[in-house]
């Protein structure tokens, strides 16, 4: 700036000194320019009258055009301004003039300096009336309208103008409140919405004061996600925002309140200067995780990004509508529309030279283009050729990785329970015709308003029961006292933790459970269903917050300030919005939860679970395509079922002819437990009776005073795990003396849970119990989904359609589109290829999901294991896996060639890798041993380099692919401890002198192809890799973002690669057979489609939504062989933004998808 003070006196001298900008500040505080100015300077400025009078003796071309800058000092000596003053004074004909501030607060206007052009703009303290009466006074031309700017102030003022233009908002009420009588106001607050003027917001909803600068800012979540609210406020620190407990709204002052939009977390600032020039930043958001994101100077990260044409015309109206020539206002993307939630005003872009280049090339045009006329000052508007967008691209023969799709199933959980009972007081039936039950007979209560009513039932049944015993109370004491002792449990309700279903039986019970007695009573009945239990438990978060993290080592480079740091490529993509990143979640709240924890690992974020939940995971649950309705089973899986219990409940040893029927297959998982298990029959009788010790066992704690209060893990007691295993115990074994094979499943669940959870109690034979239950389950679980490969098949693609149709689109559409935050190339120097997006898309769901999707790559024929080795391997790999445990990961990876003809079948690589998950508790020993993760960025193995050299290997030749790994060890109860030799595969730790040479039990988390040391020789011919190289990572010499060792955490087991060479196209046509063989193709995936692509409706998990019939979703109650929109109801799970159902009913549809 001092260059540009120098030379100030040329606003006298006429055009003396052209070669020097002009550039005259007047103000005292300024010493170090001070001495740099000729003493008569200051002088000069003030002297504006006459100064002005002996300019126009000189003849009237000469005079220069005066801009004048008339704003608060922190504003107008602003880095920013400074530097687009200083590139504004070397336009030929204009001079600055700087008010200082102690004019413009204590001078009478008439005082003021002249110019022919005033820059104005309000900010805290600044006296808005003067300029506005100093504009009158003078008349210069106005950059920024003063008048506009009270309105500004405002947000209810800014709304309306925003409104009148057409400009898409989010739905808002205003709220006023009379100061001196804040009651008196028309605002209805229930749990999970607020009432406004009578229109209605559910939570999550935004509540804003309705002055601007007031930027305390609430958002307020659904006790579905854990209710409470996110605080925004202006930037502390590094702090932008904390998350609070306090789930109710603000009682004093006005506020407007909004729909909260679905943005994945990240914000989009737009800086206009006059209505053709809109600058756009992404940054994250504020509601996020409240914390900032500073580079190494300590300024917020925040990365260019394109406007699409409809982003580009907002800008131009928002500009033209507030009068505001550089204004800044933000812009929230969600569901494929762009959003104004607010507009700021006079802003300017911190740090971009190229903005502020723009900026004063804009803004001196526009000066220029307005007063060279009076000023006879000869101008043409200079035109430009645009600039050409230089992309610079990867070099070499690099494959880019494009597409990243994980199927993931959720994390440890409690064990699921639920409890059935016939019921028929009037109450009940009162209750199912409120939430529409008899629509289609069903109904699913899960808001906590509605659990509220049905405890209430039961509380008032217990009453009238214990007041006189011979009333019509048919509903049984015990099971109403267990409803109410679940429904009281945790003090509050959270939709996460407990539903209940009715189901409505025209002619009473349909069978008698083991725990009903034959009383059959004629007339309708519901049958109640309560489930609860089956929560994401803390080791279950921080197994999904660990893998989160781990991820991030799947994705290449780490350029600049990440450099050295493993997975920082990741971080670097998703910041740089390079990263297309969707997260989607079945409905439940243990799949939620998951999706939550591990996002929360992967993108490095901190804090609470619930503002990551609500706005980086979608719900996928209105279109089958993560959820299945476990009601309605698939005619193949009951006959299933049913054979399954046949050869089951034999008392004999296994046949080799049941070894046929069980295992057609010849699985070795599955013999190995047949094996073991010999007699089902006694095998049961075992477990049953080891139950029986265990419920004992549990009773004589009970009877213990020290120990009858003792806390188990995530707060259960002693008295609801005695429930939890005598309702086991009871269901068991049937009245017949027969076993109930379909609760094989939930014995392994629990012992899995206390062996892990509850090992402190220190119960005799639990081991033997898990041992037992674990070789049923082993038969049980896997077979429920299908026996032959035929039924397999069947079976998964019940489920698995609409997620296959998914998937292939992901695959398909790794081709750019708009919605997306693409890069402003010409910004961005310094990240490699700009335009190109990295597309990750994740799916958390259940364990059904998982178990099919990998039937269908196993059986669907997408490989013919005779010809294709690696395959044959991967499937002998399947086959010996025992069980698909929490956090089982399949996942495809879609690399691009660029230097490969686009057309051809070369030019697109797709890769499979699979994990079974969380490692059991004996699993040590029996581990099948695939062959690692063999990501084609491996080198063909003749150019591997030997261990030794890894380490140089990135420094010296950067080209050189490493493999993308990080080996760590973990063991089990002690603290992570990470091998200091980071690029090699010997993950032997000196600590641990327990590990197996093969490395087997360490934890590998995408550990590359073994060494040739470790590995038996023969594996390692088959893999002749295509020399391709990918990317070189450099890996840091020291643990990054330390994992916190949390010791009861089981470890995950690394992924490993099924098939490393697969051609897009292969994998397309595989998809497009698999799904057109399916029997229910049609009508699963039109409901799918038509509630997943609507533009329209890619609703987030919380996306606005008018107050909906409480059923859950209702389409998932409707017989799969309707299509979706068939029957009135507006799905809940469709947001009202869009129509609910496709435009037209025609077979043909169209879809538009923007995703």
């Amino acid at each position: 700036m001092s260059e540009a003070c120098a030379g100030g006196g040329g606003a006298i001298h006429g055009r003396g000194h052209r070669d020097v900008p002009h550039f005259v500040v007047g103000c005292e505080d300024d010493e170090q320019h001070m001495g740099q100015m000729e003493g008569g300077m200051k002088n000069k400025v003030f002297s504006v009258e006459g100064e002005m009078e002996d300019e126009d003796d000189e003849s009237p071309s000469e005079r220069q055009i005066v801009v004048g800058i008339c704003s608060m000092m922190k504003k107008s000596k602003s880095k920013p301004m400074t530097q687009i003053l200083e590139r504004l004074c070397k336009f030929d004909y204009i001079d600055v003039v700087i008010f200082p501030e102690e004019v413009i607060l204590d001078e009478p206007v008439e005082n003021w300096p002249l110019c022919d052009c005033l820059i104005s703009f309000h900010s805290k303290g600044f006296p808005l009336d003067k300029a506005v009466e100093y504009a009158k006074l003078r008349n210069p031309l106005l950059i920024n309208d003063l008048n506009m700017q009270y309105f500004i102030q405002d947000r209810r003022e800014v709304y309306r103008i925003l409104q009148e233009e057409g400009i898409d908002l989010p739905r808002y009420a205003v709220l006023n409140r009379d100061p001196n009588n804040p009651e008196e106001c028309n605002l209805v607050e229930g749990e999970d919405h607020v009432e406004v003027n009578g229109e209605v917001f559910p939570k999550p909803f935004v509540e804003k004061p309705v002055c601007a600068e007031d930027h305390n800012v609430y958002i307020y979540y659904p006790t579905s996600a854990g209710g409470g609210s996110q605080r925004l406020f202006r930037k502390i620190g590094s702090r932008s925002s904390v998350y609070s407990p306090e789930s109710s709204v603000r009682k004093t002052g006005s506020y407007i309140y909004e729909e909260f939009m679905p943005t994945d977390g990240t914000d989009v600032k737009v800086y206009t200067v006059g209505p053709d020039y809109a600058h756009a930043e992404a940054r994250k958001s504020p509601a996020l995780d409240g914390k900032v994101e500073r580079d190494s100077e300590g300024k917020e990260i925040r990365y260019p990004v394109m406007l699409t044409a409809m982003e580009k015309l907002v800008a131009r109206k928002v500009c033209l509508a507030f009068k505001q020539t550089v204004c800044g206002f933000d812009l929230l993307r969600a569901n494929g529309h762009s959003f104004v939630c607010d507009v700021n005003g006079f802003s300017f872009v911190k740090n971009s030279m190229k903005y502020y280049d723009d900026c004063a090339k804009v803004l001196g045009n526009m000066v220029m283009r307005e007063l060279a006329p009076q000023f006879h000052i000869p101008w043409s508007i200079p035109m430009e050729a645009e600039d050409i967008p230089i992309v610079p691209t990867t070099s070499g023969t690099m494959m880019e990785l494009r597409c990243v799709i994980a199927i993931i199933r959720h994390g440890d959980r409690t064990p699921k329970q639920k409890m059935k009972m016939e019921v028929r007081h009037p109450l009940f039936f009162e209750l199912f015709e409120k939430y529409g039950g008899y629509k289609s007979g069903k109904l699913k209560l899960k808001k906590p308003k509605q659990l509220q009513e049905v405890l209430d039932i039961a509380r008032l049944l217990l009453v009238e029961l214990g007041q006189h015993n011979d009333c019509e109370i048919e509903e049984k004491k015990s099971k109403l006292e267990q409803l109410k002792t679940v429904l009281e449990m945790y003090g509050h309700f959270s939709g996460i933790n407990r539903k209940v279903q009715l189901t409505y039986l025209p002619n009473g019970q349909l069978k008698a459970s083991s725990e009903e007695e034959d009383s059959q009573k004629e007339g309708p009945s519901l049958l109640l269903v309560l489930k609860w239990g089956g929560e994401l438990t803390p080791a279950g978060r921080v197994q999904a917050e660990e893998l989160g993290r781990a991820f991030r080592c799947m994705y290449p480079g780490g350029q600049g300030d990440y450099a050295g740091f493993p997975g920082c490529g990741l971080l670097r993509l998703h910041s740089t919005y390079r990263h297309d990143l969707k997260i989607y979640a079945s409905d439940e709240g243990r799949v939620q939860m998951t999706a939550a924890a591990f996002a929360k690992g992967l993108l490095a974020l901190e804090g609470e679970l619930t503002p990551i939940l609500v706005q980086m995971v979608k719900s996928a649950n209105m279109n089958g395509l993560l959820d299945s309705d476990s009601d309605s089973l698939t005619d193949c899986q009951q006959k299933v079922k049913a054979r399954l219990h046949e050869i089951m409940q034999k008392n004999q040893s296994f046949t080799q002819e049941d070894y046929q029927k069980l295992a057609p297959t010849g699985s070795p998982s599955l013999v190995n437990s047949m094996d073991l298990i010999e007699n089902p029959v006694k095998t049961c009788d075992k477990v049953h009776a080891l139950i029986q010790s265990l419920t004992s066992q549990i009773r004589k704690r009970l009877e213990d005073p020290k120990s009858a209060d003792l806390q188990l893990y995530h707060s259960e007691t002693l008295e609801l795990m005695l429930q939890r295993w005598s309702k086991l115990e009871r269901d068991f074994r049937m009245k017949s003396g027969r076993y109930d094979i379909s609760k094989i499943p939930d014995i392994y669940d629990c012992i899995k849970y206390d062996t892990q959870h509850n090992a402190s109690l220190g119960l005799e034979d639990t081991l033997e119990l898990f041992r037992l239950s674990r070789a049923l389950a082993d038969i049980v679980i896997p077979q429920e989904y299908g026996i032959s490969k035929a039924e397999k098949l069947d079976i998964a693609q019940a489920y698995c359609v609409p997620l296959l149709k998914k998937i292939q689109l992901d695959l398909q559409r790794t081709h750019e589109d708009e919605a997306v935050n693409k890069l402003h190339p010409l910004y961005s120097r310094g990240v490699m290829s700009p335009g190109r997006h990295v597309r990750t898309r994740l799916y958390f769901t259940s364990e059904s999901h998982v178990h099919s999707l990998l039937s269908i790559f196993r059986y669907g024929g997408l490989l013919d294991e005779e010809k294709d080795q690696q395959w044959k391997q991967a499937m002998d790999y399947l086959s010996a896996v025992t069980e698909l445990n929490y956090m089982t990961q399949i996942v495809i990876m879609l690399y691009e060639d660029n230097n490969k003809d686009p057309s051809s079948e070369e030019r697109f690589h797709v890769e499979l890798h699979f994990s079974p998950g969380v490692k059991g508790c004996e699993d040590e020993e029996n581990v099948p041993l695939g062959f690692g993760f063999r990501p084609a960025s491996s080198e063909n193995q003749d150019k591997q380099p030997n261990q030794g050299s890894l380490e140089d290997l990135s420094q010296d030749q950067p080209d050189q692919a490493i493999p993308i790994s990080e080996p760590i060890t973990i063991q089990r109860r002690c603290p992570m401890i990470r091998n200091r030799k980071t690029g090699s595969m010997e993950v032997l730790s000196e600590t641990s002198p327990t590990q197996s040479t093969k490395g087997s039990s360490s934890y590998r988390l995408f550990p590359s192809r073994q060494s040739p040391e470790v590995k038996p020789a023969s594996g390692l011919e088959l893999f002749s890799m295509p020399a391709v190289k990918r990317f070189s990572v450099s890996f840091a010499r020291h643990p990054t973002n330390g994992f916190e060792g949390c010791s009861m955490v089981p470890s995950i087991y690394p992924l490993e690669t099924l098939h490393n060479s697969l051609s897009l196209k292969q994998v397309d046509e595989f998809l497009n057979s698999v799904c057109e063989s399916s029997t229910e193709t049609h009508a699963k995936t039109m409901k799918a489609l038509s509630g997943l692509f609507d533009s329209q409706s890619q609703s987030s998990l919380y996306s606005p939504q008018q107050p909906l019939s409480s059923s859950g979703s209702e389409t998932s109650l409707r017989p799969p062989s309707r299509p979706l929109w068939y029957g009135s109801v507006p799905s809940s799970a469709v947001s009202s933004a869009g129509p609910s159902s496709p435009t037209t009913e025609s077979p043909s549809l169209h879809f538009s998808f923007t995703e």
